[in-house]
């Protein structure tokens, strides 16, 4: 985002904290949150705010977005867009019989379907562009929706502030896999299915059947999800046209539905079993991206966390207990388990990353009832940690997971993981050949 667009912001952000922080350093962190945690701006300012103990109510978050930066479920939201199409329609609500209006919005980041529910006095025809103040938006099919409720307001402008050739037609972007973004709008992409699974959602009251899995090319993997029956297999080569692009837990996800066009191509291509191996993926590039699912880091495990080693769960919600206390369940007695909070860094980024138990045994060489053991004898869970500390730190691990993105970094479950040794005899090889050449 611009910095002349950034300023009004900054100096928001700024008020709201009492002049605390620089506006550089506001700036700098508000920049961060946009382009890297790909958060809207509105929730980075909050987080901001909040971040540094002020009062985010106290500011407004209404300003002109384009519609590919509208996220689901957001209650206010404010835009510029051109009315591509303008349906009347009468449904029954509650026993009752309502005129509505639905369509297609655009601009010159995407095209969205809208409806509004209040026709009366906001009167608008196909080529209007309009100027929209507290919308707010929903989700459908892994879509975004934007709804026009009783508190929004809209005043036509000029046509000519967005000309009809500038609205985003078709997909509007052609991406590799490794490419794709959160709000991207409309995508074009290929790759090779490596999975399909068929299951039933319940959408809007009703049964329907969905096909999710993971389609990937060489510069990475994602999760898809198709809302109609394309008769998906796997290991078939798709080129997918006009698919959606959501963010689900801060890992962006594909979306496709009976909009979309989806073909099957052939040509030179990885195989299924080459695409499932998975290659080192920088941590900046995962932080770029807004997360990543199923991914493989490579770095140095430079810290070992509190919370870590020997812990107790809850065993009705398998929450960590606190103190004997679970947040949900109260004072309750807890079983028994491991895992390991790490921070590994790879020189281009950091991630939070969680192992469960049976990888904290593999990493640590410390099986649960060792460790119960040794905490009996020296009478406290912190020894397990310091333990584990002094065999894990500074450590280089490759690992395998989901990573998140939020307002505090990257997170990474982990489901597999691997120290590496350190290939002794050929670096006394390389030294041996640098010292004779060196004669």
């Amino acid at each position: 985002m611009e910095e002349n667009k950034l300023a009004p912001h900054v100096q928001e952000i700024n008020r709201a904290l009492g002049n605390k922080l620089s506006e550089k350093d506001i700036e700098e962190e508000l920049q961060h949150y946009i382009e890297v945690y790909k958060l809207s701006v509105p929730m980075a300012k909050k987080t901001i705010v909040k971040k540094h103990g002020g009062d985010a109510s106290s500011f407004s978050t209404g300003f002109q977005r384009k519609l590919a930066e509208l996220r689901p479920n957001e209650p206010n939201v404010d835009f510029l867009a051109r009315v591509l199409t303008a349906n009347d329609k009468t449904i029954e609500v509650k026993g009752e019989k309502k005129n509505i209006v639905y369509g297609l919005l655009g601009d010159e980041s995407t095209t969205l379907p809208y409806t509004v529910w209040e026709p009366q006095g906001l009167e608008f025809s196909k080529g209007d562009v309009v100027s929209v103040k507290g919308a707010y938006t929903r989700e459908y099919r892994g879509r975004v929706e934007v709804h026009f409720g009783n508190r929004v307001t809209v005043k036509k402008e000029d046509s000519s502030t967005i000309e009809a050739e500038e609205v985003a037609q078709g997909p509007p972007r052609i991406a590799t896999v490794g490419q794709i973004r959160d709000g991207m709008g409309y995508v074009e992409t290929k790759g090779r299915l490596l999975s399909v699974e068929e299951r039933d959602v319940n959408v809007q009251g009703e049964k329907k059947t969905i096909y999710s899995g993971a389609i990937a090319d060489a510069t990475g993997k994602i999760q898809y999800t198709a809302w109609s029956d394309f008769k998906l297999k796997q290991g078939e080569l798709l080129k997918i046209s006009k698919a959606t692009v959501r963010s689900w837990r801060g890992i962006p996800q594909l979306n496709f539905d009976d909009r979309a066009d989806v073909t099957r191509i052939s040509g030179d291509f990885p195989t299924v079993e080459e695409l499932s191996k998975t290659g080192i993926t920088p941590i900046s590039d995962i932080a770029s991206r807004g997360g990543a699912a199923d991914v493989s880091i490579r770095g140095t495990i430079i810290e070992v966390r509190d919370g870590s080693g020997l812990i107790m769960r809850c065993p009705e919600c398998k929450r960590a207990l606190q103190k004997g206390t679970c947040k949900v369940h109260g004072r309750i007695e807890g079983f028994p388990d491991l895992r390991i909070k790490a921070i590994i860094d790879d020189g281009s980024g950091s991630v939070s990353a969680i192992l469960g138990r049976e990888l904290t045994e593999k990493l640590s060489g410390f099986t649960l009832e060792e460790c119960m053991e040794k905490a009996q004898k020296s009478m406290s869970f912190d020894s397990i940690k310091d333990a584990m500390d002094d065999m894990l730190a500074f450590k280089v691990v490759d690992a395998v997971g989901n990573v998140t993105a939020d307002a505090y970094g990257l997170s990474m479950i982990v489901k597999e993981a691997d120290l590496k040794t350190p290939e002794v005899r050929e670096e006394v090889e390389r030294l041996l050949v640098e010292l004779e050449g060196g004669r």
